[in-house]
């Protein structure tokens, strides 16, 4: 059983999703009822929830505490004339 239903899309998107459909061969109904389906029917990704706790972790990094002397550093290899 199938239902009837009315979606609304900006010009660009609705003219740009009737040419890939005409490219495709099939009609804009059908190009949306498989993009639809190509949605729902999709795995799921599974988050790695243990990646979070690792964001900012500089093992050790002395960045913070040496970052005058980098900077120093990174300016005295550049090849540039300085006033």
């Amino acid at each position: 059983m199938t239902h009837r239903t009315q979606i609304y899309l900006p010009a660009d998107e609705h003219r740009r999703a009737r040419r890939r459909a005409s490219e495709l061969g099939i009609s804009l109904a059908e190009y949306v009822r498989r993009l639809v389906h190509r949605d729902l029917d999709a795995p799921e990704a599974e988050a790695n929830v243990e990646a979070l706790f690792a964001l900012g972790d500089s093992e050790g990094s002395d960045v913070a505490t040496h970052r005058d002397a980098y900077v120093a550093d990174a300016f005295a290899d550049l090849d540039v004339d300085r006033p």
